[in-house]
């Protein structure tokens, strides 16, 4: 084997002739970045440069990069057996399991299916509510981000996920409850009515189900109205259909006043989706979900190769008890709160500042051309996107309109770090 080559040269050419098109179209700067170390929240790239990770690698850094204990849990499982396929039996997957189950609503019988990632338990999530039921016909939301399997991007109400193929029937995509940006801006009881009209109009009258992220990620950190989800997970099973809620991004503490964010809405849904965090980086991904439900499926073989690998299994089981002893879902209020205000002062200071949002660590600031029409400003975004990087922070740009700076940063990061992320902000944003 050669030796690595880590000139940011020989990596561009050699993904630009070895990856294929699929795989090189997610990069998001103008010159790419290339990253060589991690500790915590912080990340170094080739040259040594040092930045404050605000994206968490997609949200999939939760408790830190390489944090040791995680690290050591790997390690250990890596040394005495890497991998055992689910056809027989291992103690981690087992135990990880039943400490996950814990984590859940109490008075309900949990169980775990255990995959490779979060598209992967979103497309089982969906088989799933449609074998429990017995019906088709899914709600979805505008603005959601599921993944791009086939059954995850049928689910995803946003252009640029949904490729030029035929997706699945059913599947059908009402307005999101964003009191921003919204179509009905924060009128709740006109959202529900949609999700009424949806249903007499364009299904059979039976659903498969209901699913939504309760605070939407890529979208934008769009966090459902109060009430919304209740009401609609209510209308749901009224026609059939069960509840299931995507915790990919904001589960595992994240918002900070409960471990998952559907808590905040008065639900218990039958289906819970978990990944990214749940691994703090390692391929991991989770459908939890009612025993009654699960069992529909009994009479089918489902399988996912690395679904319940003990590696995996043992960074996820280590990611529990981090987030237990270290305080990571009271220290996400603590400094999420200290950096949404660093935001506001952003938003009273900038004209191009729109909307700033967040719930705990889930924060976002809007970039638009003017305050009044709302019109998104994806330019000035890309160029202070560009401008936070050269100040030595990362983050995320995304929503529909490509207006949206998004954080979700590791849920170690520190009070002390709020100063330097004012800083850099300001420096990015001078000029707007």
């Amino acid at each position: 084997m050669n030796p690595t080559d880590w000139s940011k040269d020989g990596i561009v050419a050699r993904r630009e002739k070895y990856f294929a098109a699929s795989q090189r179209a997610f990069v998001p700067y103008k010159v790419p970045t290339v990253f060589k170390r991690g500790s915590m929240q912080y990340l170094w790239d080739e040259t040594g440069k040092r930045y404050l990770d605000l994206l968490g690698m997609n949200v999939c850094i939760s408790v830190g990069h390489a944090h040791p204990k995680v690290t050591a849990a790997v390690e250990q499982q890596l040394r005495e057996l890497p991998h055992v396929t689910t056809m027989f039996y291992h103690p981690v997957p087992a135990q990880f399991a039943e400490e996950l189950a814990a984590k859940m609503p109490k008075g309900h019988d949990w169980v775990v299916h255990f995959t490779n990632s979060g598209a992967e338990a979103i497309d089982l999530a969906l088989v799933m509510a449609q074998h429990a039921t017995g019906n088709i016909d899914m709600i979805a939301l505008r603005n959601a981000y599921h993944g791009t399997t086939i059954g995850a991007q049928s689910l995803t109400g946003i252009a640029g996920f949904r490729h030029h193929i035929p997706l699945l029937g059913g599947m059908h995509h009402v307005a999101n409850p964003d009191p921003y940006r919204g179509a009905f801006g924060d009128d709740v009881d006109a959202y529900v009515a949609e999700v009424k009209a949806t249903i007499r109009n364009s299904t059979s009258g039976r659903l498969a189900g209901f699913i939504a992220e309760p605070i939407q990620g890529y979208g934008g950190i769009v966090e459902a109205l109060p009430g919304y989800i209740k009401r609609v997970a209510e209308i749901t099973r009224a026609h059939g259909g069960i509840v299931i809620m995507d915790e990919v991004q904001s589960g595992f503490g994240r918002t900070g006043d409960h471990f998952w964010a559907f808590e905040g809405h008065d639900v218990v849904p039958e289906i819970v989706v978990m990944a990214k965090g749940i691994g703090n980086g390692f391929p991991l991904g989770a459908v939890v979900a009612q025993r009654h439900v699960a069992e529909k499926m009994a009479g089918k073989f489902t399988f996912h190769t690395y679904g319940a690998n003990p590696m995996a299994c043992a960074a996820g089981r280590a990611v529990l008890e981090v987030i237990d002893e270290e305080g990571t879902q009271a220290n996400s209020a603590k400094v999420g709160a200290a950096l949404k205000k660093v935001f506001e002062r952003l938003h009273q200071k900038h004209e191009v500042v729109g909307h700033v949002r967040g719930h705990g660590l889930m924060m976002a600031i809007e970039l638009v051309k003017d305050r009044k029409s709302k019109t998104p400003a994806p330019e000035i975004t890309a160029d202070v996107f560009e401008k936070s990087r050269d100040n030595g922070l990362v983050l995320s740009k995304s929503g529909a309109n490509r207006n949206i700076l998004r954080m979700v940063p590791p849920m170690c990061i520190q009070e002390s770090d709020v100063a330097l992320v004012e800083e850099a902000l300001e420096r990015s944003f001078a000029g707007y």
